[in-house]
């Protein structure tokens, strides 16, 4: 009884909230800093790096992770995709134009600023991309710190637009980050979709043969050149809404409390050299840390506030500019996605940990700045409702 109350129930009581999976991803990125600057750093960096499989699909954990796991994340990034946009927020033009602006301004005015930084910098500009992401585990956990205090309109849109975010680092990748095209590959993993589209079609709805298809269009994907990933996109898109469903709540807690911190421990096992350290202020660093810190909020602000001059759409009910500007800069926590695009952009060590080490500064100050601009309006708030004299 004293170890559920002092254990299972504050776990219980994060996860009900949405906060216990920002928590974890925390914690799998402090511990694999510590296990990777420590005396056991040779063995926990060589860990990730020993390979495993079979003799046609042999790769390292590394890879298995980002390549065979975290596809399964973005079936679930698709899954919600579809659900916004056939019942939720991006379902009306109207209601929907205001966060797919705000997206694509937090994705295009990121990249002009990591382009100011390293143009003309050689293998730098690869990495145009990894500011342009938006976490939306951390991001919403982060949000969900401050409980009542922020309206949940406020929630609502945060999510779409880092679900519309998500389908750009999607995009993105599919289209700049595909290096070399296998044709008969792409072909097979063409009939393996369409056959799920013919099965979707037809009212098939006995979920292992969509897992089968699946797992083929997974396969042929990863053989074609483009990035495995797209797959799991792929595969949310055709199969039917009412297994989508059924999947997407099967899916929340594993991706979300294995999958995601798993990632995150494989991917932020960065050893801190000298040469590692002296590249703070590198061009790449600053671009990516700008284009997060800044970049990400400066973008959406100013979509936003144009759609709303223009008179193309309305500030949803019960967020006030502050809202806007506090949210924004929580979505310049790149994390998991900005990550993931960094392992895709830099095959050198140095460039690729410069990368993931700017990444977690720019999201940890994206982080306290977005909660420190929510928490100081909701606060604003308390003390007008509280004393309605301050209003005069």
């Amino acid at each position: 009884m004293a170890f559920r109350k002092i254990l299972i129930n504050p776990i219980r009581e994060l996860d009900e909230h949405g906060k216990l999976a920002g928590l974890l991803l925390v914690m799998a990125t402090v511990i694999s800093l510590m296990l990777s600057n420590s005396d056991f750093s040779a063995g926990y960096l060589k860990l990730w790096d020993t390979e495993i499989g079979f003799s046609f699909l042999h790769k390292s954990i590394v890879h298995w992770v980002n390549d065979g796991l975290m596809p399964v994340f973005f079936l679930l990034v698709g899954i919600e995709i579809k659900r916004e946009v056939i019942s939720g927020e991006l379902s009306h033009p109207r209601q929907a134009i205001l966060p797919i602006a705000a997206a694509l301004g937090g994705i295009m005015v990121p990249a002009l600023v990591y382009f100011f930084f390293t143009f003309r910098q050689g293998e730098s500009m690869r990495g145009w991309a990894i500011p342009t992401a938006t976490d939306i585990a951390f991001s919403l956990g982060i949000l969900s710190l401050l409980g009542s205090r922020i309206p949940f309109t406020l929630k609502v849109f945060l999510t779409a637009l880092a679900i519309i975010d998500d389908l750009g680092a999607i995009l993105i990748i599919a289209v700049f980050y595909t290096t070399s095209l296998q044709l008969n590959m792409l072909f097979f993993a063409g009939i393996a979709l369409m056959v799920m589209i013919v099965m979707n079609r037809f009212h098939v709805r006995f979920s292992l043969l969509y897992l089968i298809a699946g797992g083929l269009l997974w396969y042929f994907i990863l053989k074609s050149g483009i990035h495995p990933t797209i797959a799991g996109v792929l595969a949310a898109m055709v199969i039917p809404v009412s297994l989508a469903e059924s999947l997407e709540h099967k899916l929340d807690r594993p991706v979300y409390y294995f999958i995601l911190p798993l990632f995150a421990l494989a991917n932020t096992a960065i050893p801190i050299s000298i040469d590692l350290a002296g590249n703070f202020t590198s061009t790449l660093s600053l671009g990516i840390i700008f284009g997060l810190f800044l970049g990400k909020p400066i973008g959406i602000l100013l979509s936003t506030s144009l759609m709303i001059k223009w008179k193309f759409s309305d500030i949803p009910g019960g967020i006030n500019w502050n809202h806007l500007i506090g949210m924004g800069c929580l979505a310049g926590i790149g994390f998991t996605m900005s990550l993931f695009i960094a392992g895709l952009s830099f095959t050198d060590h140095l460039l690729l940990n410069t990368s993931k080490l700017a990444i977690i500064i720019g999201s940890i100050l994206s982080a306290a700045a977005g909660i420190i601009i929510l928490g100081r309006g909701a606060k604003i708030k308390e003390e007008e409702n509280a004393d309605p004299g301050l209003l005069r």
